[in-house]
């Protein structure tokens, strides 16, 4: 049974946790070494955590195959052709096409922004009525936009173009895969050494409720978001849009991002189509409602639903949380983070009142 002591305890403890992060931040934007030097740390870091994550998501699917009486490596090694050959052929198909898409993109960018601007200017010339003040304001939005987006893509495509980083991490993360998935039991027995006694017993009960929720929610999101980039990409091509394979992958990833991702995902497509005819537009608005309501109404409720549980002000706040404090890698880990928080909270409660 937890004590009110000991609650007290957990709260400091989070809150240290917290300030630490804000430390470490300030740290990082007072003194430029501390963030090279921890950025080259979390690029170490990184494909443990990916390959991780990945070994947390596949080990279920091992157990299932394991439990029809199947060896543990032939189960794994099943599971692990099927998963990193399915992603080493989509890579192999995508890539070349997802390449020359954005090098054309970042090519043509100043004449989507030219014409873009061309018809906010007709709007200008039909809002003459307004203050010279709200016309300054957009020239220089519009100015900013088009280097932001001019620096993104270059940078993009630098990154995308490392192909020695990538290959290292592509080389990496399923090696470490298969060696976390083959000694899973010794990993988590070790990690089991590290809790304190006392709080072994509880763990007992903790952490398998944190797998069911967190590994549910991702999993799900996962399937989710794979349909979306899909059905995206289909309707792209059918209407005849520019840079399907890219805007596809994009509206897929920000749909992770509760509410605001299909929004955040589908700008870029709405300003492209903008740059084509006004016909295209509600073409691309129709696609992306399209997709939204059977992702809304009958995917998420029914795949993703279920493992979460959490009341939308509460995932629309820890979404302003993440985002504030990580940008949008901070809106895409705020809500698995808050389901692990929930589970917490709702096993403190338990152990505080077993009755």
């Amino acid at each position: 049974m937890f004590s009110q002591n000991r609650v007290i305890r957990w709260l400091f403890w989070i809150i240290c946790g917290i300030l630490l992060l804000l430390f470490v931040y300030l740290l990082m934007t007072l003194f430029p070494f501390y963030q090279t030097v921890l950025t080259s740390i979390w690029h170490i870091v990184t494909p443990f955590l990916l390959a991780g994550i990945i070994a947390f998501l596949l080990h279920p699917f091992v157990e299932k195959i394991h439990n029809y009486r199947i060896p543990r490596w032939l189960a794994i090694t099943l599971i692990y052709l099927v998963f990193f050959g399915g992603l080493g052929y989509l890579g192999y198909l995508i890539y070349p096409d997802f390449i020359s898409q954005l090098r054309d993109l970042q090519e043509n960018l100043p004449k989507f922004i030219h014409t873009y601007r061309t018809t906010i200017y007709q709007i200008y010339e039909s809002t003459s009525f307004l203050p010279e003040t709200f016309h300054d304001r957009m020239d220089l939005f519009f100015n900013q936009l088009e280097d932001f987006l001019s620096q993104r893509i270059t940078s993009s495509l630098k990154n995308v173009t490392k192909i020695f980083d990538l290959f290292v991490i592509i080389a990496v993360i399923p090696v470490l895969v298969f060696y976390m998935l083959k000694d899973y039991k010794l990993i988590k027995s070790t990690a089991w050494k590290l809790i304190p006694k006392r709080y072994r017993e509880n763990s007992k009960a903790l952490w398998p409720d944190i797998n069911k929720s967190l590994g549910g929610y991702i999993r799900g999101q996962l399937l989710v978001c794979l349909f979306v980039g899909l059905t995206t990409y289909i309707i792209l091509l059918i209407i005849h849009m520019k840079y399907p394979i890219i805007l596809a992958i994009l509206m897929g990833i920000t749909n992770i991002i509760p509410y605001f991702g299909p929004i955040i995902g589908a700008v870029p497509a709405v300003i492209i189509a903008f740059t084509m005819s006004v016909k295209q537009v509600i073409y691309v608005v129709i696609g992306v409602i399209v997709v939204q309501l059977i992702e809304g109404n009958l995917l998420s409720p029914y795949i993703v639903g279920k493992s979460v549980h959490l009341h939308p002000i509460i995932i629309i706040f820890a979404l302003l949380i993440g985002g504030e404090i990580a940008g949008v890698i901070g809106m895409i880990v705020a809500i698995p983070l808050a389901t692990v928080l929930k589970v917490i909270i709702h096993h403190i409660k338990d152990f505080k009142s077993p009755n």
